[in-house]
């Protein structure tokens, strides 16, 4: 999902999607349905130069052998830049379910990670994705 987005492909980003799923942007945005994610990540990537994402699972937790919830932490890498902005980290979580046929999100939901009060967390966090910035070997800086 975050390869998609750092592609900047809105529809490849939608076909991870189950047709009827939701997604929960940063800014509190909703997308509901395949279309219409695929429709708004469309306008959003034609009209603005996004940052790419730069994630690290912390949990993938199976509910059922159909459904697993995934909790992550993102950071975004802003254009042109080689660092992520602190800002801009986010908590996510994601449901997934497959029900004869692949994997697909049902539910995404991007949540600043505001940490209000605790800037201990917010630097624990910024320290722990400059790591996977810097293990990784896919260059997501555009």
């Amino acid at each position: 999902m975050l390869d998609a987005w750092n592609r900047r492909d809105a529809h490849a980003f939608a076909e991870l999607c189950a047709e009827d799923a939701n997604v929960v942007g940063f800014d509190g945005s909703e997308h509901n349905g395949q279309a219409e994610i695929e429709a708004q990540l469309g306008e959003i990537f034609a009209h603005h130069e996004t940052a790419s994402y730069i994630g690290k699972v912390r949990e993938v937790r199976f509910l059922s052998t159909e459904v697993a919830v995934l909790r992550a932490v993102a950071g975004m890498v802003p254009p042109d830049q080689h660092d992520i902005n602190p800002a801009v980290n986010a908590v996510q979580t994601l449901v997934a379910h497959r029900h004869k046929a692949p994997w697909r999100i049902a539910l995404f939901q991007n949540t600043p990670a505001a940490y209000h009060g605790r800037p201990e967390l917010s630097e624990r966090l910024t320290a722990e994705l400059r790591d996977a910035l810097h293990e990784t070997s896919a260059d997501i800086v555009r």
